[in-house]
């Protein structure tokens, strides 16, 4: 009886490892000929055929990558404990030594640019700790496979183009391009059209180089400052709402934050709002970031008044908790440095 057992096990195993192989392969089959009609694609877009080929020459088709895209901690990590993982006293100290070591000039990034060191500290830390893990993948693969892959097709075959053409354009070396899975680089995690629209070389070396600090941290500051975030102002602050809440006041999408008011419309449904110190006139909106990831989930907590800083970092990454996780890592920072 153990026997057969034991025997439909390893069966069901060899299926499952052939029907893996046998989707992996088409998969690459059908890479090949997607390929050969993005190159015609980027050459007529206006990017050099010598480029394309030189680039795009040794590219492969990732299957780790798309695991990567289905499995991310956004889509799985309560809020509780994707804040813990990323905004850690381990965090603070690493962050705490960065800034000793680098203090002129992260302190002149600051001033020229009017965002906060501690925002920038934090968004590195997050993002790579600290320069700690800037990734290692081809980025030229990833975004070719992610490009391949139909769930964002659109938005990484523009990322890959645009990749292309700083490279046509000799603002980045092909050699220099490896970094996360996603197809980002450097420091801060700069995506290509983050890249080409807010990557500055601050050292005025002719050298955009975002894997060090000048450079890294101008670009992160002028970033921020270019798509509006306002120094001093709060990101948000967690609340303690009342069971009369409408629902329609309650976003769980980061993709849009809905029904935004004034601070003071949403008094009458949150407990604490007497010990939170608002500036009732700033327009907010409710959050409550676990409601539609965790089975479960309780709908009312935990919940998040937000401000426009909070959907300026919505703006870096489209994640509820990622924003929390760098506003947390941020305000941690202000005691230490």
């Amino acid at each position: 009886m153990l026997v057969r057992k034991m025997s439909k096990i390893i069966k069901f195993i060899l299926i499952l490892n052939l029907f893996a192989y046998t989707h992996i392969q088409s998969s690459e089959t059908g890479f090949d000929a997607w390929l050969t009609k993005f190159k015609k694609k980027a050459v007529s877009s206006g990017i050099s055929e010598k480029v394309v080929n030189d680039v795009m020459s040794e590219v492969k088709f990732l299957p780790k990558v798309i695991e990567y895209d289905r499995y991310q901690p956004e889509f799985y990590e309560d809020t509780f404990t994707y804040i813990k993982k990323r905004a850690n006293k381990k965090k603070i100290k690493e962050g705490r030594k960065l800034y000793l070591k680098e203090k002129f000039i992260i302190d002149k990034v600051e001033l020229e640019f009017k965002v906060e060191k501690e925002l920038l500290l934090a968004l590195m830390g997050i993002e790579t700790n600290f320069g700690k893990y800037l990734g290692k993948m081809d980025i030229v693969s990833s975004l070719a496979t992610l490009s391949f892959d139909k769930r964002r097709s659109e938005f990484f075959t523009k990322e890959l183009l645009i990749l292309l053409k700083l490279v046509d354009n000799k603002i980045i070396e092909k050699e220099i391009l490896y970094g996360s899975w996603a197809g980002a680089f450097g420091n801060f995690q700069f995506m290509p059209r983050t890249i080409r629209n807010y990557a500055i070389d601050f050292n005025n070396n002719k050298l955009i180089e975002l894997k060090k600090t000048e450079d890294s941290f101008a670009s992160a500051a002028n970033y921020l400052k270019k798509i509006g975030w306002k120094k001093g102002e709060p990101c948000f602050f967690k609340i303690k709402l009342k069971k009369n809440i409408p629902m329609k006041y309650l976003n769980s999408s980061a993709r849009n934050i809905k029904n935004k008011k004034k601070a003071i419309f949403f008094k009458k449904y949150i407990d604490d709002f007497e010990n939170l110190n608002i500036n009732s006139k700033i327009v907010s909106a409710i959050i409550i970031p676990d409601k539609d990831i965790i089975p479960g989930a309780k709908t009312l907590s935990p919940a998040y008044i937000v401000f426009e800083n909070y959907e300026k970092i919505l703006s870096w990454n489209r994640s509820l908790r990622f924003a929390l996780a760098v506003c947390t890592l941020k305000e941690s920072l202000k005691n230490e440095i």
